[in-house]
């Protein structure tokens, strides 16, 4: 006879079960079908193999590429001009969108200006980066800290337009001086924002040093894939391209990390929806 009371933590059980792992095994399943289909295009001429060489040629080029000190050379290039860049553009957005958004009149006043800047794409300004610095590290600067900034500083004013005005008018009653009133009434409501811009700025900044390097010339990754090209070797190519995509990830999990340490105390990630 079957008690009925046994099938409800059955249930339970394997729903914790598709939850801890469900999601992994599709992305694994999902990732082995995409290799699957690569490799059935390629092998049986449906795209032409010297432009779309099988994986198993690419993962075997990006497993060597492991071993030259060329390559881990461009890498730690690309992850330079990153670290510098995000750290200037988030240092730069961050105090300047405390200042601006502290005072309505500045708000006001730079509302035009930042709506005028902010739209104009960075990779627009290559070739203005191209001749101002040539194939150096400050072309990747000017165009990463250019769109970081923005990202940055609009997360930042959105999260003090969030404040708590009865907090602030609290704050100023006790005469809570600036740097006061940002530590324990401004930051708390702003960090959330800050996180979630720094998160997407973070990932521009990568896509933005690759491609400055693709197109300008400067050491990195970027560079690897023209030169790749040049000398007409698809499985570098692609190879550096799977190589550029795991660093995204690798970064994106990085910020994620950090947020989440940052965050414990909010609801969103108590709650597990960060």
């Amino acid at each position: 006879m079957t008690n009925p009371t046994t099938s409800v933590p059955l249930g339970a059980r394997r729903s914790l079960l598709w939850l801890r792992f469900g999601p992994a095994l599709l992305g694994t399943c999902g990732i082995l079908g995409f290799l699957g289909i690569w490799q059935a295009a390629s092998v049986t001429g449906i795209v032409d193999p010297r432009h779309l060489p099988p994986p198993t040629v690419v993962f075997a080029r990006f497993f060597e590429n492991l071993a030259y000190t060329q390559f881990w050379v461009a890498t730690g290039h690309t992850l330079r001009a990153w670290i510098l860049g995000v750290l200037i553009s988030s240092v730069g957005g961050l105090v300047l969108g405390v200042i601006i958004g502290s005072s309505r009149f500045l708000v006001r006043a730079t509302h035009s200006t930042i709506e005028f800047l902010r739209p104009i794409p960075a990779v627009a300004l290559i070739p203005l980066a191209a001749l101002l610095f040539g194939p150096r590290l400050g072309s990747e600067l000017m165009i990463i800290i250019y769109a970081c900034f923005w990202v940055v500083l609009i997360q930042v004013l959105y999260g003090i337009a969030d404040l708590d005005r009865v907090a602030m008018d609290t704050a100023r009653t006790l005469r809570l001086s600036f740097l006061q009133r940002v530590r324990y009434v401004v930051f708390p409501t702003l960090l959330p924002y800050l996180m979630t811009g720094l998160r997407l700025a973070a990932t521009v900044a990568l896509v933005l040093a690759i491609s400055v390097e693709l197109i300008v010339g400067t050491p990195g990754l970027g560079q690897e894939v023209a030169f790749a090209q040049i000398n007409g070797s698809a499985p570098a190519i692609y190879a550096l391209i799977i190589t550029s995509g795991l660093l995204g990830i690798a970064i994106n999990s990085l910020m994620r990390f950090i947020e989440r340490k940052s965050l414990f105390w909010h609801e969103s990630v108590r709650g597990g929806a960060a």
